[in-house]
């Protein structure tokens, strides 16, 4: 009835097979996908009970798990019939992303129909094949969203390059949460996130620089509420949630107990072992 090729991400050179994860992803990264799939409209229709004139589409959905978003990627109406072949075809903004990228192709009935046999599909939307692929996004470097500014127009000091901004508890989603602003007057700065996708050896130390700063500050922000520890169930794409998947990777098999203690009676050693466990500047 459907016959569906796997997904493809299209990058500069060409396309290359959708992959499990994207470990170097980052949110100023779109993702440029494609794919193609055949429908035998008239065995479906057939199976299905439906009349040869029944209109169908071919429906693509976007989720994100760490940014609580969705949406519509792209639709094509089927009214032909024989077996045609559709390329979906799309792009999502970076912005938008985060966590598991959940990608949902389906076909489903395009219109009610009214005088529908009682077994047959009758509701528009209706489902009649579907699957899903699901690409990781979020690799080993605290990730979030962020917005190049000018730092002149703002309460923030005119020289700092960027600030990091936490805002919300620790259930929050961490895509709302989060905020990295750089300061475009910071013209090193702004270009190494301009570079981020291809960046030069300076934009590597820039971007190494700016990361391992928002881990201090993140790491900072957590150990600093009381209710953040091993045992608390934090949901899926909150901030709390990666905060303790940001301390697991930073300081493994260390207790929180352990590390908010170190933290508060030796914060510069802590800043070091911060500095150590990010790997600052080891850029290849």
């Amino acid at each position: 009835m459907v016959t569906a090729e796997p997904w493809r991400l299209v990058v500069e050179d060409g396309e290359v097979a959708l992959p499990e994860a994207l470990p170097d992803w980052d949110y100023q990264m779109d993702l440029h996908l494609r794919r193609t799939v055949r429908v035998d409209l008239d065995r479906t229709r057939r199976q299905c009970g439906m009349p040869a004139e029944a209109g169908l589409s071919i429906s693509a959905v976007w989720t994100s798990t760490g940014s609580n978003l969705s949406g519509p990627a792209q639709q094509i109406r089927l009214d032909e019939s024989g077996t045609p072949a559709m390329e979906l075809d799309f792009r999502l903004n970076g912005a938008d992303l985060g966590g598991l990228l959940l990608l949902d192709t389906a076909l489903v009935l395009a219109e009610r129909r009214d005088n529908a046999r009682p077994a047959s599909p009758r509701r528009a939307g209706s489902i009649l094949w579907s699957d899903r692929a699901v690409l990781r996004l979020q690799g080993d470097a605290p990730q979030f969203p962020m917005a190049v500014i000018d730092f002149s127009r703002t309460s923030f000091p005119d020289g700092a390059a960027w600030h990091l901004q936490i805002s919300g508890g620790l259930e929050h989603a961490t895509m709302g949460a989060l905020l990295l602003l750089v300061n475009e007057q910071n013209g090193v700065t702004a270009t190494a996130f301009q570079n981020a996708g291809k960046p030069r050896p300076v934009d590597r130390i820039v971007l190494s620089a700016v990361y391992a700063d928002a881990a201090r500050v993140m790491m900072e922000h957590a150990l600093a509420h009381e209710d953040f520890t091993e045992d608390t169930d934090f949901p899926d794409g909150s901030l709390g949630a990666t905060l303790l998947s940001l301390c697991d990777r930073l300081f493994p098999g260390q207790s929180i107990t352990d590390i908010r203690l170190r933290q508060r009676q030796s914060p510069a050693l802590f800043a070091s072992d911060l500095q150590a466990a990010v790997k600052i500047f080891e850029v290849s």
